[in-house]
């Protein structure tokens, strides 16, 4: 009895989850332009929103946007994690991880105030100008996810056994030679959670990115956000429904290339 109630509270979570995203991808279906009436069934938001040049502009922008900074944090992030785990005897260790894992607990609000006034300022005494690119967005973005990387692959060197590295070590590797062929690929799905992580919190945010973007560098949510203001529209939905496609067939990927390489 307790193992049925068990199984029907699991079956409310996971329905309370993605019963909202059932319905985004069953209303991109429909002909009409009212979410709450169902006419038939139709690709016709599809083709609207591939002709859409805003929301495909932005989606590109997004993407873009993402990828650089997901990449950039990992780098980082991964670097961070070497120094806080395996450098004990690092005098600025508290203080380090201290401004690494800031933007944790930090209201986004308060980060985007602050690197647009650190923008401006870099403007006004270095005469650097950021202009209508997307440079601002992706250092923000940087800002932003740093911290959860750091803390994904720290947890990852933190409990990994050492004894396997000494032992390339003993045997004549080279610390750098025994971190590429050893360490490296132990981490390796730590790494690629974390890139996936940051790519994800670049992709959503809105917050950040409206304070530091600057013309011709809008991004996909701030789309989003700013056509609420008119009500949703079906292209929301068909673009929703084709991001969830595309996002579900790279974890069911990395999944299966990662239960391939444990088996």
């Amino acid at each position: 009895m307790h193992f049925r109630g068990s199984k029907i509270i699991l079956f409310l979570g996971y329905l309370f989850l993605y019963l909202p995203l059932i319905c985004i991808v069953v209303y991109s279906f429909n002909e009409s332009r009212l979410l709450a009436t169902w006419t038939r069934f139709s690709f016709k938001w599809y083709g609207t929103l591939l002709s859409n040049p805003i929301i495909l502009r932005a989606t590109w922008t997004s993407i873009k946007v993402a990828c650089l900074s997901a990449t950039v944090s990992v780098v980082l992030g991964t670097m961070s994690a070497i120094i806080i785990t395996r450098f004990t005897k690092f005098r600025w260790k508290p203080l380090f991880i201290g401004a690494i894992t800031a933007p944790l607990v930090m209201p986004e609000v308060v980060m985007g105030l602050s690197l647009l006034m650190l923008f401006v300022g870099l403007e006004r005494v270095f005469g650097w100008s950021t202009g209508s690119g997307t440079t601002p967005i992706i250092i923000a973005h940087i800002t932003l996810t740093l911290s959860y990387v750091t803390m994904l692959v720290h947890a990852r060197l933190h409990d990994l056994d050492r004894s396997i590295e000494e032992a390339a070590l003993d045997l004549g590797a080279s610390p750098l030679k025994a971190f590429f062929v050893i360490t490296l690929p132990m981490i390796s799905p730590a790494i690629v959670l974390g890139w996936l992580l940051a790519f994800a919190l670049s992709l959503d945010d809105v917050v950040i990115a409206s304070f530091v973007s600057g013309a011709g560098s809008t991004t996909l949510p701030m789309v989003v956000f700013s056509s609420l203001r008119f009500g949703i529209s079906p292209e929301i939905n068909a673009l929703a429904t084709i991001l969830m496609t595309l996002l579900s067939i790279g974890v069911i990927i990395l999944a299966v290339l990662f239960y391939k390489k444990k088996i």
